[in-house]
């Protein structure tokens, strides 16, 4: 069973991520988060969330 944040936003922000993961591999993930922050429009709170959520969900 995996993990899901919650929010359809946050969800979106998190495939997003991960695509630009794989086509940016040397953008720093603070940076990714700041750019994910902007285009799903999330609140500081949610951009923190994010940031933690998927530092600590890497393999």
């Amino acid at each position: 069973m995996s993990i899901q944040p919650e929010g359809e936003d946050l969800r979106k922000a998190v495939k997003w991520i991960s695509e630009m993961r794989r086509e940016e591999p040397d953008k720093s993930l603070t940076r990714l988060v700041e750019e994910a922050g902007a285009k799903f429009d999330l609140p500081p709170k949610d951009q923190e969330f994010l940031y933690r959520f998927i530092r600590d969900n890497e393999t």
